[in-house]
């Protein structure tokens, strides 16, 4: 695996550590957030998100807190952060990192295991070697200059659901799917439709039949997050989509559902790591290299 990571050739972004941290997206519009980075030193700072963060590194070595441990992974490692896990990031090594890494909904992961999985999979090791998760990684990174096709994305998120739940088959659905599952799902799709609004408990109540404590219990244990932290980070996605289009830090807030700036700002670092301003410009120095 080691050497399969190893061949992958750069795609006009790398330079030496001396040219600044950079991250690249890939240019997809729907699915998951596919990227690829490089940082000389420190990274992020502690931070969760809702989503699973599965990728490899390429050179050097990176290095994280995650679960009370050290980790460290090196070219031919994969990496597998959970949902609503904190961690932070830098470099273990003079001369940086480079990796890649798809942001990967774990509602995503629960359809394509529809009927199969009671709960979102958990894999114990956040540094681990795999070579069926190896392969699905390899379909969704393996070319971030293109955005994926409708089947290619489908195809590369199931792959991905199946090397997860090979890893954990304690997930593994063992009685039908309950209304109370039912509700998480139709509580999810109102909170993505619901950014510019107030949601509050009694509202996702009355949609889903489920009492706010019930609600909050199962929308864990299928997608990892609380359904208050669900909505943020669904804010934070238009955030971030506003940002790259070119509006100011002050109207993407706004557009977004935050209270202001101050807000928006505070909930980026907390999910990201980093601030937006940041993360623009390390944006910015990729499109820049680039081109």
């Amino acid at each position: 695996m080691a050497s399969t990571i190893g061949r992958e050739r750069p795609t006009g972004l790398e330079r030496s550590c001396a040219a600044g941290d950079w991250i690249r997206t890939a240019p997809d519009e729907s699915g998951p957030e596919r990227i690829e980075a490089f940082f000389g030193g420190h990274a992020y700072d502690p931070h969760r998100h809702d989503t699973y963060a599965i990728g490899y590194t390429l050179s050097g070595v990176q290095s994280f807190d995650y679960r009370g441990a050290k980790c460290d992974s090196t070219p031919g490692d994969l990496i597998v952060l959970h949902p609503d896990e904190v961690h932070d990031g830098r470099a273990g090594m003079a001369g940086g990192f480079r990796y890649r890494m798809a942001y990967v909904e774990p509602g995503l992961v629960m359809e394509a295991l529809a009927g199969r999985a009671g709960a979102a999979p958990f894999v114990g090791a956040a540094v681990c070697r795999d070579g069926e998760l190896l392969r699905a990684l390899i379909g969704l990174l393996g070319d971030l200059d293109h955005a994926l096709e409708p089947l290619e994305r489908d195809q590369a998120v199931g792959a991905l659901a199946e090397a997860l739940l090979a890893l954990d088959p304690s997930c593994a659905l063992r009685r039908p799917e309950t209304l109370a599952e039912r509700a998480c799902r139709q509580a999810r799709d109102f909170l993505a439709e619901s950014l510019d609004e107030a949601v509050d408990s009694q509202m996702l109540e009355a949609i889903t039949g489920l009492d706010r404590y019930a609600l909050a219990r199962q929308f864990r244990r299928r997608y990892g997050t609380s359904p208050y932290h669900y909505l943020v980070m669904r804010r934070l996605e238009r955030a971030r989509l506003l940002i790259r289009r070119g509006d100011g830090l002050a109207e993407a807030a706004a557009a977004s559902g935050f209270a202001d700036q101050s807000h928006m700002t505070r909930r980026f670092r907390q999910a990201y790591g980093l601030s937006p301003g940041r993360w623009w410009a390390m944006q910015r120095g990729a499109m820049n290299r680039a081109a």
